[in-house]
């Protein structure tokens, strides 16, 4: 293993778990409090998505992050967790063209550029999945071509 090939494993490795952790966060959430999901949906989108709704989505997006990190199905988890992420900064969007309103000296829209910035990450996870050398979906590979390579016993 070369030094290159660790470094891009590790840093995959780094914005994964990251990345999962952030969406994971929010997901448990939803769990914990799922008033506030009611509420927000209610809010941003018009819509009554009723009392059980946010442990099933929390769920789901819990079981997607647990994936996601540990780097299997990563075509699919991957890209799950960008559009999960792509919907929310679509709905903050007016906030993001306008950073620097000041409401009771505070500038409410600023932290909301972090948005961009992870949906960027999102997007450079999915776009180098390829090279995610030390995931799961590999390390499945690796054992499924080395089984044909081991010596039988005798």
């Amino acid at each position: 293993m070369t030094d290159h090939y660790k470094q891009e494993a590790l840093a995959l490795l780094l914005l994964r778990v990251g990345l999962a952790w952030f969406i994971f966060v929010w997901a448990t959430n939803k769990i914990i409090e799922p008033g506030q999901y009611v509420r927000i949906w209610g809010y941003f989108h018009g819509i009554d998505i009723g009392e059980t709704m946010p442990y099933f989505m929390g769920g789901a997006q819990i079981v997607i992050c647990v994936l996601a990190a540990l780097g299997f199905w990563r075509i699919f988890t991957y890209g799950l967790l960008f559009l999960m992420h792509l919907v929310t900064v679509i709905v903050i969007f007016p906030t993001l063209i306008a950073p620097f309103v000041i409401e009771d000296n505070f500038p409410v829209n600023r932290n909301n550029a972090i948005a961009v910035a992870a949906l960027g990450g999102f997007a450079a996870l999915w776009l180098l999945r390829h090279r995610d050398h030390w995931s799961l979906d590999i390390w499945i590979s690796n054992r499924k071509s080395n089984r044909g390579n081991v010596d039988q016993p005798t």
